[in-house]
C-alpha cells in the first residue's frame, strides 16, 4: 500500500496514514525520450490522485513524496522504494529508489528515472536535485524539451537554475524519432530559456549520419530556442558570382537590445578581396532606422578602395514635429551592379540624398527639406542629373465640408541648384476650391484652382532674363451617374453597375516657353491621369487644355460587397490645339484609347488586362495582360505580357508548384521578345521535411544596359537552429520574384 509524505518546511517532515493516500500510476513506455504531456500531466496526476493543484514556480509549495516502502530517520533521512513520485511545484520525479536528506532539502534517485520540469521531459539512470533551488542533475539521461520540441541524450545534465542548464558530451535536435535526419553533438551545450540561447562549444553538426559544421569553444555555435534573436556567430555564407567568383561571409551577430541589433559581415571576395560590413537596425517609441556601410579596400579588379552607404532614420521630436533623413551613397558608378545579388539594387541609377523637418496642425502643414541625387551612369544608356533642392519649403493648408466647400492651399518655395544647368529660386502658389455634390445616383464637382509661380533665376544665358510671373487658372468640372440591376456571373446572383462619368477641364493658354524646366515631365498615360487637370507632373508647365474626358466603368458585385469583375475604358476629346509643350506641339482631336478589365473568375483564378490603342493608326500603343492561378497553399502560376511599342514586348512567367511529395518547383522567367533574350529569371527546387527544409536555386539578372550576373544559391535550413547556405538567401529572392510565393516552413 503507497504511503505519502507532505513537507510544508524543510526540516520538518510529517507521514500520513496509508489509507489518507492512494495513487493510481499511469507509466508510459519510453523511445527517446519520455512520452509525456507537459501542459497536462500535471493537471492529470491532480485529478487522479485527488491533491490540490500546484502553481509552477512556487517555491513555498510543500513537497509531496509518494512510494510503496518506507524506511530511515525522519530527522536526517528518508528512504523511498518501488515506484516512487517527487511532486515540487513545477517538477516531478519518478523512480524506482530515492533518498530525502532532510537538512539539505535534497532528493537523491535511481533506478528507470523520470522527471518533468516546466513541462520539459527527462530520464536516466540516477538523478539529484535541491528541491527548493531547483538545482541538480540528471545521469545518461533522454531528454525532450517544450520550448522547440528538441530531443537528444547525454552523459549528464546540471541545472543550475530553473532556467539555465548544461548538457554534456550531449546531442540536440528537433527532428522526431530514433535517428534523427539531422542532429548536434557537443562537448557542451547551455542552455539558457531566460536569454533563449543556446550555446554550443566543440561542437558537430551532422545530417543524413555526415558532418557539415564543425565549431570550437573559441567560437561556439549559438542558436535561439524559440527562434527569437540572439547574439552570435551566424552561420557562414559561402556564394559564387560571374564577376566576384567564390565569396566566404563569416557574419556575426549582435543582439543589443530588443530594439537594437547590429549585424558585422566581413565577406572574402575571391577576384576583388575582403570586403567589411556593418548593419544596425533600432527602433523606439519616438524613432526608427536603419543604416548600413559596407567597403573594400583596394579592389583586385580595380585598384581602388570601394564603398556603399545607406542610412534612414525617423523622429519624433514632438507630437507634432517629426525629422528625418534618407542618405544613400556609392564609391562608384559601377559598384551596385559589381556587389549586389538582387536586381532590384542594381537597377539603382539615381541614390537619393535627403534630409527633412515635418510639422502637422489640425489644418495645415509644413514641410522643409534639402536633397540630391548622385547619378550612376551606365555609358550606354547615361541619363540627365536631376536639380537639387537647397532647400524646399512647403506649405498646405485646407479643409473639407466647410460650408459645403472643400479648398486648399498649397506654397512651394525651392532653390534650385545644378552644376551646368540654369539654377535659381521659385516660389509656387497652388489653390482650388470645389463644391461637391454627391448622391447615391449621381456626383458634381465644379471646382476653380489657380496656379502662380515666380522664378529668380542665375547662372542664365547671354540675353535672357532672369525675372519671370506666370499665372494660370483652370476651371473644372467631373460628373458621373451610376445605375445598378440585378444580373448573375458564372451562375452567381450579383448586381451589375454601369457608371459612366464625364470630367471637363478648361485652362487657358499662357506663354511658358521662357520658363526653366527645374522638375516638369510629361505624366504617365493612364486611367488616373485622364481624370487629372494638368497634363504634365510638377510645377513648370501647366497645360492649355479645352477637353473632356468621357469614361465607361460597369462592375459585377456580388452580395457581400466584393467586387468580382470590372471592365473600363476612357479617352480624352481636345476641342483646342496643346500649345504649352515640353517637345513638340500636339495636335489631334482626341487621345488614345484605354480599356481594362480585371476579373477574379473563381476562388483560384484572377486576370487583368490593359490596352492603350492609339487613334492615328488603330494599333496598340501599349498592353499588358497577366494570369494568376492559385488553386491551393503553396501553389501560385503566374503569366504577364507587357508591350510598349518600339521599346518593350517581355513575357513574364513565374511559378511555385508541388512536383512530388514534399518536393516544390520554383521559377520564373521575365523574356524580352524583342531582344530575344533573359532579362532576368530563376528556376531552382524547394524540399520539406518536418525538422529540415532544402532550397536549390540559379538566378541571372540584368545589371546595366550591356551586363549580366549569375548566381547559385542553395540552403538547408535545420528548424531550430541555423540556416546554412551557399549564395544569397534564397528566400528572399523568391518573395521578390515570385507574386503569391508562401514560404514551405
Amino acid at each position: 500500500m503507497r504511503r505519502k509524505f507532505v513537507l510544508s518546511h524543510p526540516q520538518r517532515l510529517f507521514p500520513t496514514f496509508p489509507t489518507l493516500a492512494v495513487k493510481v500510476s499511469v507509466w508510459l513506455p519510453v523511445l527517446l525520450a519520455p512520452l509525456c504531456l507537459p501542459a497536462l500531466a500535471q493537471t492529470q496526476s491532480v485529478a487522479l490522485t485527488g491533491k490540490a493543484t500546484v502553481k509552477p514556480n512556487d517555491k513555498d509549495a510543500p513537497t509531496i513524496i509518494e512510494a510503496e516502502q518506507i524506511s530511515g530517520r525522519p530527522e536526517r533521512f528518508i528512504q523511498f522504494d518501488d515506484r516512487v513520485e517527487v511532486l515540487k511545484g513545477a517538477t516531478t520525479l519518478n523512480a524506482n529508489h530515492a533518498i530525502y536528506r532532510n537538512l539539505e532539502d535534497q532528493v537523491d534517485i535511481t533506478g528507470d528515472v523520470r522527471m518533468q520540469r516546466e513541462g520539459d521531459c527527462y530520464s536516466g539512470d540516477s538523478a539529484r536535485m535541491q528541491l527548493g533551488t531547483g538545482i541538480g542533475f540528471v545521469m545518461h539521461p533522454v531528454y525532450k524539451l517544450l520550448r522547440n520540441n528538441a530531443q537528444g541524450h547525454a552523459d549528464k545534465i546540471t541545472f543550475e537554475n530553473e532556467e539555465q542548464s548544461t548538457i554534456y558530451n550531449g546531442t540536440y535536435s528537433t527532428c522526431e524519432g530514433l535517428d534523427p535526419d539531422w542532429y548536434l553533438r557537443a562537448d557542451t551545450l547551455k542552455l539558457d530559456t531566460g536569454l533563449d540561447t543556446g550555446v554550443a562549444g566543440n561542437s558537430v553538426v551532422y545530417f543524413k549520419g555526415v558532418p557539415i559544421l564543425a565549431t570550437s569553444s573559441l567560437l561556439p555555435l549559438s542558436f535561439a530556442l524559440s527562434g527569437a534573436r540572439h547574439s552570435g556567430l551566424l552561420p557562414p555564407t559561402l556564394s559564387t558570382t560571374s564577376k566576384g567568383g567564390i565569396e566566404l561571409g563569416i557574419p556575426y551577430y549582435f543582439n543589443i537590445a530588443p530594439n537594437r541589433d547590429l549585424t558585422v559581415h566581413p565577406t572574402l571576395i575571391q577576384r576583388r578581396g575582403l570586403q567589411l560590413g556593418l548593419e544596425g537596425r533600432y527602433l523606439g517609441e519616438t524613432y526608427a532606422g536603419e543604416t548600413s556601410i559596407e567597403g573594400l579596400l583596394n579592389d583586385q579588379q580595380t585598384k581602388t578602395n570601394r564603398y556603399a552607404i545607406t542610412s534612414i532614420h525617423t523622429q519624433k521630436l514632438l507630437p507634432e514635429l517629426v525629422f528625418s533623413w534618407n542618405v544613400n551613397h556609392a564609391s562608384d558608378d559601377d559598384y551596385p551592379s559589381d556587389f549586389s545579388k538582387t536586381v532590384t539594387k542594381t537597377a539603382q541609377r539615381l541614390l537619393l540624398r535627403e534630409t527633412s523637418m515635418q510639422y502637422y496642425g489640425a489644418f495645415w502643414s509644413a514641410d522643409l527639406r534639402a536633397s540630391n541625387y548622385q547619378v550612376l551612369q551606365d555609358l550606354l544608356a547615361p541619363i540627365a542629373r536631376p536639380y537639387d533642392r537647397l532647400p524646399q519649403l512647403t506649405l498646405h493648408t485646407g479643409q473639407l465640408d466647410n460650408m459645403g466647400l472643400d479648398w486648399s492651399a498649397d506654397t512651394i518655395l525651392t532653390r534650385f541648384w545644378h552644376p551646368s544647368l540654369v539654377r535659381g529660386d521659385r516660389a509656387v502658389v497652388n489653390t482650388q476650391v470645389s463644391a461637391p455634390f454627391v448622391q447615391p445616383g449621381y456626383f458634381v464637382v465644379p471646382k476653380l484652382a489657380l496656379h502662380a509661380a515666380s522664378y529668380q533665376l542665375s547662372n542664365t544665358a547671354a540675353g535672357q532674363g532672369n525675372d519671370f510671373q506666370s499665372v494660370v487658372p483652370t476651371f473644372s468640372i467631373d460628373s458621373g451617374l451610376v445605375f445598378e440591376r440585378p444580373s448573375s456571373l458564372l451562375g452567381e446572383s450579383m448586381t451589375q453597375t454601369l457608371e459612366p462619368r464625364l470630367f471637363y477641364v478648361n485652362t487657358p493658354y499662357r506663354d511658358q516657353s521662357l520658363l526653366p524646366n527645374f522638375d516638369s515631365a510629361v505624366a504617365d498615360f493612364n486611367f488616373a491621369q485622364i481624370f487629372s487637370e494638368n497634363r504634365f507632373t510638377g510645377n513648370d508647365r501647366v497645360g492649355d487644355s479645352n477637353q473632356i474626358t468621357a469614361a465607361l466603368v460597369s462592375r459585377y458585385i456580388e452580395n457581400n460587397g466584393e467586387e468580382r469583375v470590372k471592365f473600363a475604358l476612357g479617352q480624352r476629346f481636345y476641342f483646342n490645339t496643346q500649345r504649352v509643350t515640353l517637345d513638340t506641339a500636339i495636335n489631334q482631336s482626341r487621345s488614345d484609347l484605354l480599356l481594362a478589365a480585371t476579373g477574379k473568375l473563381s476562388a483560384s483564378l484572377s486576370a487583368e488586362a490593359s490596352v492603350q490603342v492609339s487613334q492615328s493608326d488603330r494599333q496598340a500603343q501599349r498592353s499588358n495582360f497577366g494570369v494568376r492561378w492559385q488553386p491551393g497553399a503553396k501553389k501560385v502560376l503566374n503569366l504577364e505580357y507587357r508591350f510598349q511599342r518600339d521599346l518593350l514586348k517581355q513575357v513574364d512567367l513565374s511559378v511555385q508548384w508541388p512536383v512530388a511529395d514534399r518536393w516544390y518547383m520554383v521559377g520564373r522567367s521575365n523574356f524580352s521578345l524583342q531582344n530575344n533574350k533573359l532579362v532576368d529569371g530563376l528556376v531552382g527546387f524547394e524540399y520539406k521535411q518536418d525538422c529540415w527544409a532544402f532550397r536549390l536555386l540559379a538566378q541571372r539578372f540584368t545589371t546595366n544596359s550591356s551586363t549580366s550576373t549569375s548566381g547559385l544559391s542553395v540552403q538547408l535550413e535545420l528548424t531550430g537552429l541555423a540556416r546554412l547556405g551557399f549564395g544569397s538567401n534564397p528566400i528572399d529572392a523568391l518573395k521578390k520574384n515570385i507574386s503569391g510565393y508562401q514560404p514551405i516552413n
